[in-house]
């Protein structure tokens, strides 16, 4: 059978997934091979240089570069406080002396005798890698990280925006078309990723804040409320480190779509279950896509390195329309004509033909459709 490509989305009730948990620079790794780990489980850590404080102790102290050394009273590496004196010049007949406290709580970075300038550091930044996925630890990559693999049902959003989270799926709509009202979120949203069907309002967003929701999975939302939100327009920059204290996941598109059956179905089944979830996405120099990540029970025989396939057009195939007038819509493919077809602009393209979840049959360039892989 003829086959075509086109990128695509997963959407599944059970895949192996692996996720490298890498630091920023190198540190000291806190698990093993063959370890359990929680999503919270914190498995690498190190610390960030802090911001350095320059002095320029000659003009301060009113002497040349080369008379520092005899009156500075740290040596560098040593550590000191707010305030501490760091150089103090004789004076006269003990009086008049000229000082130097810290500005900051820190350490000696450097002090220059050619220019006469201190470096101080202010202290270390700790940071942490978390698992963000429940799982077993594969393999160690020494003072770097690890990676960690599980088996779960996935979900990859369309866009996101915000950073990693985890929270239990709570579905608060009957069906993937219906718009959830604010005012259906309550104290018992707190901490958990909510599904809102089809469209997330500026409203809902701003009392899932106000409640503590983790976040919120949603067909579509409105440009404008992003805006709204962010105070910015996003552009085409990469997402999921904005400065908000919720994470959003769009499945479909921008407006109100419905959420696809499919992926609405699997976060019902999934309600009440632990998620992970992050809006991170990129679409130009290495796609990225939010994720929607539930680990299920699985045994260690069942994990392993899959196979790469790359998704293909076939009939039958699940397919998101990804160009107006349809855009958002799902169907599955009916035909696949070899032939060339003009479209409007006169240019000849292959096309496919396809029948959409209302019932609609639409022929449509392939290039302007993605897979949704099972």
């Amino acid at each position: 059978m003829a086959q075509a490509y086109s990128p695509g989305l997963t959407v599944t009730e059970s895949i192996v997934l692996r996720k490298e948990r890498i630091l920023p620079l190198k540190g000291k790794v806190l698990v093993k091979k063959g370890d359990k780990v929680k999503a919270e489980d914190v498995v690498a850590e190190t610390k960030l240089p802090g911001k350095v404080v320059p002095l320029n102790l000659s003009n301060k102290l009113g002497i040349t570069a080369d008379m520092v050394n005899q009156y500075i009273k740290i040596k560098p590496g040593q550590e000191i406080s707010k305030n501490d004196l760091i150089a103090e010049t004789k004076g006269f007949l003990g009086l008049f002396k000229s000082q130097v406290r810290s500005p900051i709580t820190g350490e000696v970075e450097n002090i220059s005798k050619i220019t006469g300038q201190l470096l101080l550091r202010e202290p270390r930044i700790p940071v942490n890698t978390k698992a963000f996925i429940d799982g077993i630890v594969v393999d160690v990559i020494e003072e770097e990280g690890v990676i960690v693999e599980n088996k779960s049902a996935y979900i990859q959003g369309i866009f996101g925006i915000g950073g990693e989270t985890i929270g239990e799926i709570k579905v608060l709509v009957d069906s993937p078309e219906a718009i959830l009202e604010a005012s259906k979120i309550d104290e018992s949203c707190k901490d958990k990723v909510i599904v809102t069907g089809a469209l997330a309002t500026f409203d809902v967003i701003q009392k899932a804040l106000k409640v503590g929701v983790k976040g919120i999975i949603t067909g579509g939302i409105d440009d404008r409320d992003l805006k709204k939100l962010l105070g910015y327009d996003i552009g085409v920059a990469i997402t999921g480190h904005e400065d908000i204290d919720i994470t959003i996941v769009v499945t479909e598109g921008f407006g109100e779509i419905k959420m696809a059956q499919k992926t609405y179905n699997l976060l019902k089944n999934f309600e009440g279950h632990k998620s992970s979830i992050h809006g991170k996405t990129q679409i130009r120099a290495g796609v990225m896509r939010p994720e929607i990540i539930i680990p299920t029970e699985f045994t260690v025989e069942e994990l392993g390195t899959q196979e790469a396939k790359m998704a293909s057009l076939e009939i039958g195939t699940t397919i998101r329309v990804i160009r107006e007038p349809n855009f958002g819509q799902i169907g599955k493919v009916t035909a696949l004509p070899e032939k060339l077809t003009p479209v409007e602009s006169e240019t000849l393209v292959r096309i496919l033909e396809a029948e959409l979840e209302d019932g609609k049959r639409i022929t449509i360039p392939r290039a302007n459709v993605e897979i949704i892989e099972d």
